[in-house]
């Protein structure tokens, strides 16, 4: 496997919900591949409970979950919202999971590649980057996927409520070069391109989150941020080198897409494009740059 000598070398997946079965196929592709040569991985939200099956070897354990356990009606229930309740219940989602497809702990522990897992603190609305240890794992995990509002709970990390890290950081691949990454490789789940728009009704946002003002600021502001990570993807600084990795055009998954031959479709593409990935790194056709790969 041909790699360039331009430094460390990051993994960075974004989330999206049950948009995350794309990154699910793209690392079975790498897992089949037995490809791991990153020096770091940070994920957000999905992204980072599918970094954490596959670093753990845990093959086809995101398909499983995002497929069978996240289409369950006891995961995703808007009415149970409207009666006060989550309308996206991790609690059970992680004590099913827990139950039926943990993950290996030990093996995760046990390979040496470093997971940092972005959240978003309740209290500044800025982003959290942190290492995951055989501490924080689990209410790592849950954090980095409370959306809020869906999800009425903050958990804590070190006593610090969090949530979503989609929020502050959808694509922290600033801070993976910021961290030394001098050859990023990052997987989307919305097609390369896609530009994220302000969000409608801010008085809304604002109303709805007047116990938490500066994460709902932050709410509002990620869009720019969003557009600002895409712009660095497509124009990063010239001793770095980014490969995306993004669902084709036909990606038919939305955040809660629950049919399954559409979920089924959106695996496939990731494994194609993963596939895509490999050959182009082992022929080292990669040239300095942005490369888009899928």
């Amino acid at each position: 496997m041909v790699r360039d000598r331009l430094g460390r070398s990051a993994l960075v997946v974004e989330g999206g919900a049950m948009r995350g079965i794309f990154a699910a196929g793209v690392l079975d592709g790498f897992h089949e591949r037995r490809y791991c040569p990153f020096d770091f991985c940070i994920g957000v939200s999905a992204g980072a409970t599918n970094l954490a099956s596959w670093l753990a070897g845990q093959h086809s354990r995101a398909f499983t979950v995002i497929t069978d356990h996240s289409r369950r009606p006891e995961f995703i229930n808007f009415r149970r919202f409207l009666r006060g309740g989550h309308a996206l219940d991790l609690d059970w989602m992680f004590e099913i999971c827990l139950k039926e497809i943990p993950l290996d702990q030990q093996a995760l522990f046990a390979q040496a590649t470093p997971l940092i897992v972005v959240t978003t603190c309740v209290e500044t609305g800025q982003p959290v980057y942190t290492q995951v240890t055989l501490e924080n794992v689990e209410r790592l995990l849950k954090a980095t996927c409370a959306v809020p509002v869906a999800y009425r709970h903050s958990p804590e990390i070190d006593g610090v409520a969090m949530a979503d890290g989609g929020v502050a950081d959808s694509i922290p691949v600033v801070e993976a070069y910021n961290r030394g990454a001098r050859h990023i490789t990052v997987v989307l789940s919305q097609a390369s391109g896609y530009r994220m728009t302000p969000f409608k009704a801010p008085w809304l946002i604002r109303r709805t989150m007047a116990q938490t003002p500066r994460l709902a600021e932050a709410i509002l502001q990620r869009s720019v941020r969003y557009n600002e990570a895409m712009d660095f993807l497509q124009k990063p600084p010239e001793d770095c080198q980014i490969c995306v990795i993004a669902p084709p055009t036909g990606f038919g998954v939305q955040r809660f897409t629950k049919n399954l031959s559409r979920l089924e479709a959106g695996y496939r593409m990731g494994k194609e494009a993963a596939e895509a990935y490999y050959y182009e790194q082992a022929e080292g056709s990669v040239s300095s740059g942005y490369k888009r790969a899928g």
